[in-house]
């Protein structure tokens, strides 16, 4: 429904369309990475300031432990999901060598549910299957692209750096508070930091800076506050 406000259109020149799913496959490491790096470290001193611990040692063992847990896990678990594509692919390209008809019937298929008429489903398919078959039925088939193709060495590598640039915030804000102070100089700084993270991650991925922030500020709260009621219990048990 027309708001009656006509608004004009920007010059050719000035048309910028911009897509962000290429950034699907880094993004969703580094975010998790920087997140977990953040939250986890934070919590981890929190948890052992609150036991009367060692603080940074604790903290410079956790963030070892666990940028090496991330870019394993990350690394075995998008190598699963690239094998399960390659396989797919090569199903895919062996039924196109066997069955070239029936895929042929299929992409049609396909493109018929999209809204295409009958005929014009199978110009298309047609087409494709002469100029790239195997790629139009991975494509329109089985929705792998090159944009979301599974990457394990980029995962990886952006889980681990990513969750040393989280976890540096709060050994920082340890190391330099003075007195009893360490635990809410943990608290502010991870805090900020992750406002900042949720802002900056909700920025690149295209949704709400706000919606974002609060997101990961909730979560990364509650997580700490775990920590820190279960560090001090534990001391009160064993002591």
């Amino acid at each position: 429904m027309s708001s009656g406000i006509e608004r004009p259109l920007p010059a050719e020149h000035e048309y910028n369309k911009q897509h962000l799913m290429h950034r699907a496959g880094w993004l969703r490491a580094a975010v998790l990475g920087a997140n977990d790096g953040l939250i986890s470290t934070s919590s981890l001193v929190i948890g052992v300031a609150a036991a009367g611990g060692d603080v940074l040692l604790a903290g410079f063992s956790g963030v070892v432990a666990g940028a090496m847990s991330m870019a394993a896990g990350e690394y075995v678990s998008v190598s699963s999901q690239s094998d399960t594509e390659k396989a797919d692919i090569a199903t895919e390209a062996y039924h196109l060598e066997h069955y070239r008809e029936l895929e042929e019937r299929e992409l049609a298929g396909l493109y018929e549910r999209r809204g295409l008429s009958p005929e014009l489903a199978e110009q298309v398919a047609q087409s494709l299957m002469t100029s790239d078959a195997l790629g139009a039925h991975v494509r329109e088939e089985l929705g792998i692209t090159e944009q979301l193709q599974a990457r394990p060495v980029m995962a990886a590598a952006a889980s681990f750096f990513s969750f040393i640039a989280g976890a540096i915030w709060p050994l920082w804000a340890a190391w330099l508070s003075v007195g009893g102070q360490t635990t809410w100089s943990i608290v502010v700084c991870t805090l900020v930091m992750l406002v900042f993270l949720g802002g900056i991650a909700a920025k690149i991925g295209g949704a709400s800076v706000q919606k974002g922030a609060i997101r990961v500020l909730a979560w990364g709260a509650l997580a700490m506050a775990v920590t820190a009621i279960a560090g001090h219990d534990f001391q009160l048990l064993f002591r």
